[in-house]
Protein backbone atom coordinates (compact mmCIF):
# COMPACT_ATOMS: atom_id res chain seq x y z
CA UNK A 1 0.00 0.00 0.00
CA UNK A 2 1.51 3.25 -0.92
CA UNK A 3 2.81 5.30 2.19
CA UNK A 4 -0.18 8.02 1.14
CA UNK A 5 -2.84 5.84 1.26
CA UNK A 6 -1.73 4.30 4.60
CA UNK A 7 -1.32 7.59 6.02
CA UNK A 8 -4.69 8.55 5.09
CA UNK A 9 -6.43 5.05 6.23
CA UNK A 10 -4.26 5.54 9.35
CA UNK A 11 -6.08 8.96 9.70
CA UNK A 12 -9.47 8.11 9.15
CA UNK A 13 -9.33 5.20 11.75
CA UNK A 14 -8.16 7.05 14.27
CA UNK A 15 -10.92 10.09 13.78
CA UNK A 16 -13.32 7.53 13.95
CA UNK A 17 -11.89 6.09 17.42
CA UNK A 18 -12.02 9.59 18.77
CA UNK A 19 -15.26 11.42 16.94
CA UNK A 20 -17.14 8.55 18.63
CA UNK A 21 -15.45 9.14 22.07
CA UNK A 22 -16.30 12.72 21.91
CA UNK A 23 -13.90 13.76 24.45
CA UNK A 24 -13.25 17.29 23.48
CA UNK A 25 -14.60 20.14 26.05
CA UNK A 26 -11.41 23.06 24.94
CA UNK A 27 -9.14 24.47 22.40
CA UNK A 28 -6.35 22.78 24.60
CA UNK A 29 -8.22 19.12 24.37
CA UNK A 30 -8.13 19.58 21.11
CA UNK A 31 -3.88 20.37 20.59
CA UNK A 32 -3.59 17.00 22.94
CA UNK A 33 -6.06 14.89 20.50
CA UNK A 34 -4.12 16.09 17.76
CA UNK A 35 -0.79 14.88 19.11
CA UNK A 36 -2.39 11.86 19.96
CA UNK A 37 -3.83 11.19 16.86
CA UNK A 38 0.36 11.75 15.65
CA UNK A 39 2.03 9.58 17.96
CA UNK A 40 -0.14 6.95 18.46
CA UNK A 41 0.02 5.54 14.97
CA UNK A 42 3.52 6.54 14.52
CA UNK A 43 2.95 9.48 11.91
CA UNK A 44 6.43 11.29 11.33
CA UNK A 45 7.08 14.28 10.26
CA UNK A 46 6.76 14.02 6.72
CA UNK A 47 3.12 11.66 7.24
CA UNK A 48 1.98 15.21 9.22
CA UNK A 49 2.56 17.37 6.27
CA UNK A 50 1.45 14.80 4.13
CA UNK A 51 -2.08 14.37 5.98
CA UNK A 52 -2.44 18.30 6.23
CA UNK A 53 -1.79 18.34 2.46
CA UNK A 54 -4.74 15.63 1.76
CA UNK A 55 -7.26 17.38 4.17
CA UNK A 56 -6.07 17.80 8.36
CA UNK A 57 -8.32 21.07 7.64
CA UNK A 58 -11.50 18.83 6.89
CA UNK A 59 -10.31 16.40 10.37
CA UNK A 60 -10.42 19.56 12.52
CA UNK A 61 -13.70 20.54 11.31
CA UNK A 62 -15.24 17.57 11.80
CA UNK A 63 -13.52 17.35 15.23
CA UNK A 64 -14.73 20.41 16.21
CA UNK A 65 -18.57 19.54 14.71
CA UNK A 66 -18.27 16.56 17.08
CA UNK A 67 -17.96 19.24 19.87
CA UNK A 68 -20.77 21.52 18.85
CA UNK A 69 -22.65 18.47 18.94
CA UNK A 70 -21.62 17.38 22.29
CA UNK A 71 -21.56 21.41 24.27
CA UNK A 72 -22.96 23.24 21.63
CA UNK A 73 -19.96 25.52 20.94
CA UNK A 74 -16.65 25.89 22.01
CA UNK A 75 -16.79 26.98 25.43
CA UNK A 76 -14.71 30.43 25.78
CA UNK A 77 -14.08 32.43 29.18
CA UNK A 78 -13.99 36.43 29.76
CA UNK A 79 -12.65 37.89 33.14
CA UNK A 80 -13.57 40.78 35.25
CA UNK A 81 -11.61 42.45 37.37
CA UNK A 82 -13.28 43.58 40.90
CA UNK A 83 -11.47 46.54 42.32
CA UNK A 84 -11.79 47.62 45.71
CA UNK A 85 -13.49 50.96 43.97
CA UNK A 86 -16.25 49.16 42.36
CA UNK A 87 -16.95 46.49 45.05
CA UNK A 88 -20.25 48.09 46.74
CA UNK A 89 -21.33 48.07 42.79
CA UNK A 90 -20.59 44.27 42.36
CA UNK A 91 -22.32 43.30 45.78
CA UNK A 92 -25.72 45.02 44.88
CA UNK A 93 -25.51 43.23 41.30
CA UNK A 94 -24.79 39.85 42.73
CA UNK A 95 -28.07 40.05 45.02
CA UNK A 96 -29.49 38.22 47.89
CA UNK A 97 -27.25 35.14 48.09
CA UNK A 98 -26.37 35.39 44.52
CA UNK A 99 -29.76 35.37 43.24
CA UNK A 100 -29.03 38.28 40.06
CA UNK A 101 -26.14 36.17 39.43
CA UNK A 102 -28.23 32.73 39.24
CA UNK A 103 -30.96 34.45 37.27
CA UNK A 104 -27.45 35.59 34.85
CA UNK A 105 -26.68 31.74 34.69
CA UNK A 106 -30.03 30.89 33.32
CA UNK A 107 -31.27 33.07 30.80
CA UNK A 108 -27.76 33.64 29.10
CA UNK A 109 -26.71 29.62 29.32
CA UNK A 110 -23.29 30.52 30.89
CA UNK A 111 -21.80 29.64 34.07
CA UNK A 112 -20.10 32.46 36.51
CA UNK A 113 -17.85 32.24 38.46
CA UNK A 114 -15.40 34.00 41.27
CA UNK A 115 -11.82 33.22 40.98
CA UNK A 116 -9.76 35.35 43.07
CA UNK A 117 -9.75 38.70 42.38
CA UNK A 118 -11.50 38.17 39.20
CA UNK A 119 -15.46 37.23 37.80
CA UNK A 120 -14.81 34.46 35.25
CA UNK A 121 -18.36 33.95 32.64
CA UNK A 122 -17.96 30.81 31.00
CA UNK A 123 -20.00 29.32 27.90
CA UNK A 124 -20.52 29.21 24.30
CA UNK A 125 -18.51 32.58 22.92
CA UNK A 126 -22.00 34.95 22.01
CA UNK A 127 -23.58 33.79 25.00
CA UNK A 128 -20.33 35.16 27.27
CA UNK A 129 -19.92 38.06 25.29
CA UNK A 130 -23.28 38.92 25.88
CA UNK A 131 -23.16 38.33 29.38
CA UNK A 132 -20.02 40.42 29.85
CA UNK A 133 -22.07 43.26 27.93
CA UNK A 134 -25.24 43.20 30.28
CA UNK A 135 -22.67 42.89 33.28
CA UNK A 136 -21.44 45.95 32.29
CA UNK A 137 -24.67 47.60 31.58
CA UNK A 138 -26.31 46.79 34.85
CA UNK A 139 -23.17 48.16 37.11
CA UNK A 140 -23.74 51.41 35.23
CA UNK A 141 -27.51 51.16 36.33
CA UNK A 142 -26.35 50.27 39.59
CA UNK A 143 -23.59 53.04 39.83
CA UNK A 144 -26.50 56.00 38.57
CA UNK A 145 -28.44 54.93 41.67
CA UNK A 146 -31.01 52.35 40.22
CA UNK A 147 -32.19 49.13 41.47
CA UNK A 148 -31.03 45.98 39.71
CA UNK A 149 -34.08 43.19 40.37
CA UNK A 150 -34.88 40.37 38.36
CA UNK A 151 -37.35 42.35 36.32
CA UNK A 152 -34.28 44.94 35.12
CA UNK A 153 -32.09 41.75 34.63
CA UNK A 154 -34.28 39.74 32.05
CA UNK A 155 -35.23 43.52 30.23
CA UNK A 156 -31.38 43.98 29.82
CA UNK A 157 -31.18 40.80 28.60
CA UNK A 158 -33.87 40.97 25.87
CA UNK A 159 -32.28 44.34 25.00
CA UNK A 160 -29.10 42.64 24.34
CA UNK A 161 -30.51 39.54 22.00
CA UNK A 162 -32.29 42.31 20.33
CA UNK A 163 -29.43 44.04 19.70
CA UNK A 164 -30.09 47.29 21.66
CA UNK A 165 -28.32 47.02 24.79
CA UNK A 166 -26.52 50.57 23.84
CA UNK A 167 -29.75 51.71 23.96
CA UNK A 168 -29.65 51.40 28.10
CA UNK A 169 -27.11 53.70 28.49
CA UNK A 170 -29.46 56.18 26.94
CA UNK A 171 -32.40 55.22 29.45
CA UNK A 172 -29.91 56.25 32.09
CA UNK A 173 -28.85 59.51 30.50
CA UNK A 174 -32.38 61.03 30.45
CA UNK A 175 -33.53 61.92 33.92
CA UNK A 176 -37.42 62.47 33.59
CA UNK A 177 -38.09 64.28 36.78
CA UNK A 178 -36.58 64.44 40.16
CA UNK A 179 -38.80 63.90 43.26
CA UNK A 180 -39.36 66.44 46.44
CA UNK A 181 -36.47 63.57 48.02
CA UNK A 182 -34.37 64.40 45.42
CA UNK A 183 -34.62 60.71 43.72
CA UNK A 184 -34.38 60.89 39.99
CA UNK A 185 -36.69 59.31 38.12
CA UNK A 186 -36.60 57.85 34.61
CA UNK A 187 -37.80 55.93 31.89
CA UNK A 188 -36.77 51.76 32.71
CA UNK A 189 -37.83 50.23 29.29
CA UNK A 190 -37.49 52.22 25.62
CA UNK A 191 -41.18 52.03 25.50
CA UNK A 192 -41.43 54.59 28.53
CA UNK A 193 -38.90 56.53 26.50
CA UNK A 194 -40.91 56.62 23.63
CA UNK A 195 -43.67 57.54 25.91
CA UNK A 196 -41.68 60.50 27.58
CA UNK A 197 -40.70 62.13 24.21
CA UNK A 198 -43.87 61.47 22.77
CA UNK A 199 -45.41 63.85 25.83
CA UNK A 200 -42.35 66.19 24.77
CA UNK A 201 -43.19 66.56 21.01
CA UNK A 202 -46.95 66.34 20.91
CA UNK A 203 -50.06 68.60 22.50
CA UNK A 204 -52.21 65.59 22.58
CA UNK A 205 -50.57 61.89 23.57
CA UNK A 206 -52.50 59.23 23.98
CA UNK A 207 -50.48 56.20 26.31
CA UNK A 208 -52.32 52.86 26.14
CA UNK A 209 -50.80 50.20 27.91
CA UNK A 210 -51.25 47.04 30.74
CA UNK A 211 -51.04 48.22 34.40
CA UNK A 212 -47.69 48.61 35.84
CA UNK A 213 -46.15 50.07 32.50
CA UNK A 214 -45.92 53.58 34.27
CA UNK A 215 -48.79 55.73 32.30
CA UNK A 216 -49.98 57.90 34.79
CA UNK A 217 -46.76 58.08 37.11
CA UNK A 218 -44.54 59.57 34.10
CA UNK A 219 -47.43 62.05 33.18
CA UNK A 220 -47.29 63.34 36.47
CA UNK A 221 -43.91 63.23 36.08
CA UNK A 222 -43.75 65.53 33.18
CA UNK A 223 -46.49 68.29 34.52
CA UNK A 224 -44.81 68.75 37.73
CA UNK A 225 -41.45 69.36 35.80
CA UNK A 226 -43.65 71.40 33.32
CA UNK A 227 -44.92 73.13 36.24
CA UNK A 228 -41.37 73.76 37.81
CA UNK A 229 -40.18 74.89 34.31
CA UNK A 230 -42.83 77.49 33.83
CA UNK A 231 -44.10 76.25 30.91
CA UNK A 232 -47.66 75.61 32.37
CA UNK A 233 -49.73 77.59 34.87
CA UNK A 234 -51.45 74.53 36.58
CA UNK A 235 -51.88 71.45 36.35
CA UNK A 236 -55.45 69.80 36.01
CA UNK A 237 -55.89 65.91 36.71
CA UNK A 238 -59.09 63.92 36.25
CA UNK A 239 -60.53 60.86 35.56
CA UNK A 240 -64.16 59.51 35.19
CA UNK A 241 -65.55 58.31 38.86
CA UNK A 242 -66.68 55.40 37.58
CA UNK A 243 -66.58 51.79 40.33
CA UNK A 244 -64.78 49.09 39.57
CA UNK A 245 -66.94 46.42 38.83
CA UNK A 246 -69.09 46.76 42.06
CA UNK A 247 -71.58 49.63 43.19
CA UNK A 248 -70.61 51.19 46.08
CA UNK A 249 -73.52 53.12 46.78
CA UNK A 250 -74.15 56.69 48.23
CA UNK A 251 -70.80 58.54 49.45
CA UNK A 252 -70.97 60.72 52.75
CA UNK A 253 -69.16 64.24 53.10
CA UNK A 254 -68.79 67.25 50.23
CA UNK A 255 -67.86 66.76 46.68
CA UNK A 256 -63.90 66.60 47.32
CA UNK A 257 -64.62 63.23 50.08
CA UNK A 258 -67.00 61.63 47.37
CA UNK A 259 -64.37 61.63 44.44
CA UNK A 260 -61.66 61.35 46.34
CA UNK A 261 -61.85 57.38 46.64
CA UNK A 262 -61.98 57.71 42.45
CA UNK A 263 -58.41 59.75 42.71
CA UNK A 264 -56.65 58.57 45.25
CA UNK A 265 -54.08 57.33 42.74
CA UNK A 266 -53.40 60.67 41.26
CA UNK A 267 -52.85 62.15 44.59
CA UNK A 268 -50.40 59.52 45.73
CA UNK A 269 -48.25 60.21 42.45
CA UNK A 270 -48.30 64.22 43.19
CA UNK A 271 -47.15 63.31 47.07
CA UNK A 272 -44.55 62.00 45.69
CA UNK A 273 -43.01 64.83 43.65
CA UNK A 274 -43.84 67.09 45.53
CA UNK A 275 -44.43 66.23 49.02
CA UNK A 276 -47.43 66.77 51.37
CA UNK A 277 -46.99 70.68 52.46
CA UNK A 278 -46.41 71.66 48.62
CA UNK A 279 -49.45 69.77 47.19
CA UNK A 280 -51.82 71.19 49.81
CA UNK A 281 -50.24 75.07 48.79
CA UNK A 282 -50.75 74.48 45.12
CA UNK A 283 -54.06 72.91 45.49
CA UNK A 284 -55.41 76.04 47.66
CA UNK A 285 -54.00 78.32 45.29
CA UNK A 286 -55.29 76.92 42.58
CA UNK A 287 -52.16 75.47 40.51
CA UNK A 288 -52.84 72.23 41.30
CA UNK A 289 -56.32 70.82 40.47
CA UNK A 290 -58.10 67.39 40.97
CA UNK A 291 -61.52 67.06 39.38
CA UNK A 292 -64.02 64.62 38.10
CA UNK A 293 -64.13 64.18 34.42
CA UNK A 294 -68.29 65.20 34.84
CA UNK A 295 -66.97 68.91 36.02
CA UNK A 296 -64.96 69.48 32.93
CA UNK A 297 -68.06 70.15 30.59
CA UNK A 298 -68.03 74.25 29.59
CA UNK A 299 -64.56 74.69 30.41
CA UNK A 300 -61.51 75.87 28.50
CA UNK A 301 -57.81 75.02 29.69
CA UNK A 302 -55.10 76.92 29.05
CA UNK A 303 -51.40 77.18 29.82
CA UNK A 304 -52.09 74.07 32.09
CA UNK A 305 -51.15 70.33 31.54
CA UNK A 306 -53.99 68.24 31.88
CA UNK A 307 -53.86 64.58 32.54
CA UNK A 308 -56.95 62.53 31.66
CA UNK A 309 -56.28 59.23 33.22
CA UNK A 310 -58.52 55.41 33.29
CA UNK A 311 -59.70 56.50 30.09
CA UNK A 312 -60.57 53.05 29.45
CA UNK A 313 -63.87 54.36 31.49
CA UNK A 314 -65.06 57.09 29.17
CA UNK A 315 -67.92 56.81 27.01
CA UNK A 316 -67.87 58.57 23.54
CA UNK A 317 -69.52 61.31 24.54
CA UNK A 318 -67.69 62.15 27.79
CA UNK A 319 -64.27 61.51 25.43
CA UNK A 320 -65.19 64.53 22.90
CA UNK A 321 -66.09 66.61 25.36
CA UNK A 322 -63.18 65.98 27.29
CA UNK A 323 -60.82 66.85 24.03
CA UNK A 324 -62.15 69.61 23.00
CA UNK A 325 -61.11 71.39 26.41
CA UNK A 326 -57.64 72.55 26.47
CA UNK A 327 -57.13 75.78 24.94
CA UNK A 328 -53.86 77.71 23.59
CA UNK A 329 -50.00 76.88 25.28
CA UNK A 330 -51.64 73.63 26.82
CA UNK A 331 -50.29 70.30 26.82
CA UNK A 332 -52.84 66.77 27.37
CA UNK A 333 -51.77 63.33 27.96
CA UNK A 334 -54.36 60.57 27.84
CA UNK A 335 -53.88 57.61 29.35
CA UNK A 336 -56.07 54.01 29.80
CA UNK A 337 -55.66 50.05 29.41
CA UNK A 338 -58.62 49.25 26.56
CA UNK A 339 -58.43 45.34 28.15
CA UNK A 340 -59.58 46.94 31.69
CA UNK A 341 -62.83 48.96 30.92
CA UNK A 342 -66.09 49.39 33.85
CA UNK A 343 -68.11 50.44 31.38
CA UNK A 344 -71.60 48.53 31.37
CA UNK A 345 -71.26 44.99 29.10
CA UNK A 346 -71.40 46.29 25.61
CA UNK A 347 -70.99 50.03 25.83
CA UNK A 348 -67.70 50.56 23.77
CA UNK A 349 -64.97 52.32 25.73
CA UNK A 350 -64.18 56.59 24.49
CA UNK A 351 -60.37 55.67 24.31
CA UNK A 352 -60.95 53.02 21.82
CA UNK A 353 -63.20 55.17 19.38
CA UNK A 354 -60.82 58.29 20.08
CA UNK A 355 -57.63 55.61 19.02
CA UNK A 356 -59.33 54.66 15.76
CA UNK A 357 -60.73 57.82 14.71
CA UNK A 358 -57.61 59.94 15.49
CA UNK A 359 -54.98 57.85 14.53
CA UNK A 360 -54.14 59.31 11.05
CA UNK A 361 -53.79 63.08 12.69
CA UNK A 362 -49.98 63.34 13.12
CA UNK A 363 -49.56 66.23 15.34
CA UNK A 364 -51.49 63.67 17.88
CA UNK A 365 -48.93 61.27 19.49
CA UNK A 366 -50.23 57.32 20.37
CA UNK A 367 -47.88 55.18 22.24
CA UNK A 368 -48.86 51.62 22.77
CA UNK A 369 -47.20 49.99 26.23
CA UNK A 370 -46.52 46.56 26.33
CA UNK A 371 -46.48 43.69 29.12
CA UNK A 372 -42.36 44.39 28.37
CA UNK A 373 -42.73 48.30 29.71
CA UNK A 374 -44.03 46.65 33.32
CA UNK A 375 -42.06 47.94 36.15
CA UNK A 376 -43.93 46.28 38.77
CA UNK A 377 -43.60 43.01 40.80
CA UNK A 378 -42.18 40.65 38.04
CA UNK A 379 -45.52 38.37 38.47
CA UNK A 380 -47.65 41.27 36.97
CA UNK A 381 -45.90 41.33 33.80
CA UNK A 382 -46.69 37.40 33.37
CA UNK A 383 -50.27 38.07 34.34
CA UNK A 384 -50.60 40.66 31.80
CA UNK A 385 -49.27 38.38 29.24
CA UNK A 386 -50.75 35.88 29.97
CA UNK A 387 -54.01 37.81 29.93
CA UNK A 388 -53.16 38.88 26.34
CA UNK A 389 -52.28 35.40 25.34
CA UNK A 390 -55.91 33.99 26.30
CA UNK A 391 -57.95 37.48 24.95
CA UNK A 392 -55.95 36.46 21.48
CA UNK A 393 -56.93 33.08 22.46
CA UNK A 394 -60.98 33.55 22.20
CA UNK A 395 -60.80 36.26 19.60
CA UNK A 396 -59.43 33.74 16.61
CA UNK A 397 -61.97 31.42 18.39
CA UNK A 398 -65.08 33.96 17.87
CA UNK A 399 -63.89 34.71 14.18
CA UNK A 400 -63.71 31.08 13.01
CA UNK A 401 -66.95 30.59 14.70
Amino acid sequence: MPSRARDRLVTSHALEIYLSRAVMSSMKQQMRLRKKLFTAHGIDKDGKNAMISMGFQALLLLLSKAHIRRTGCLTHTRKLALTEETMDAWMSLFGLNDANIALLERELNVRISMRGSELAVTGEDLETEMTVLVIEKLLGMIRSGDQVDSMRIRYAVALAREGKADSIDELLRTVVAVTHRGKQIRAKTLGQQQYVEAIREHDLTFAVGPAGTGKTYLAMAMAVMALKNREVERIVLTRPAVEAGEKLGFLPGDLTQKVDPYLRPLYDALYDFMGVDAYQKMLDRGTVEVAPLAYMRGRTLSDSFIILDEAQNTTSEQMKMFLTRFGFHSKVVVTGDITQTDLPYGRRSGLQEALDILRDIPEIGMIRLTGKDVVRHELVQKIVEAYAAYQEAENESSEKN
